[in-house]
């Protein structure tokens, strides 16, 4: 009996575990006047991304344009704190997509034109789930600096 009463405990413990965790799945649109672009004068003149996300895997599809070009790209991962190579654009990206809390943080790196290029993302969603904000630090040849992403819920 106290067996299967532990056994009980511990996965009534993990379900509130896994409840804790957010799913960024939807339609996301950049909201300019909250987002921070770091050194770029100005944002993108659209970015939207499409989340599905049944935990622990994630598909982003995402659709950006600037100067008149867009374009668009998708990743899939699997959150499980393990590096992933991705294709990413032209190239490969290594990922590390793990939860913290109830954020999720992806480590990247990735090599363009000979140099190495580090980001971290950490994402927070509202408490009532229509914000999403992606708080980025980006280490590159050039320097570093921080960006901050705001997308509402569409």
């Amino acid at each position: 009996m106290t067996r299967r009463l532990l056994t009980l405990t511990a996965l009534a413990a993990a379900l509130c575990f896994a409840a804790d965790k957010p799913n960024y799945s939807g339609l996301w649109k950049i909201n300019a006047a909250k987002s921070d672009f770091g050194p770029m004068p100005q944002g993108p003149e659209k970015f939207e991304r499409t989340i599905d996300h049944k935990d622990p895997a994630i598909k982003i599809t995402t659709v950006q344009s600037m100067g008149g070009n867009e374009r668009t790209t998708t990743v899939e991962y699997t959150i499980n704190g393990q590096e992933q190579t991705i294709k990413a654009g032209a190239g490969e990206a290594k990922v590390t997509p793990a939860w913290k809390d109830e954020k999720l943080v992806v480590l990247s790196k990735r090599e363009v034109q000979g140099m190495e290029i580090k980001s971290s993302e950490s994402w927070s969603l509202s408490a009532d789930g229509k914000v999403l904000t992606v708080d980025s630090e980006l280490s590159t040849p050039q320097g570093d600096f921080k960006l901050k992403f705001v997308l509402d819920k569409q």
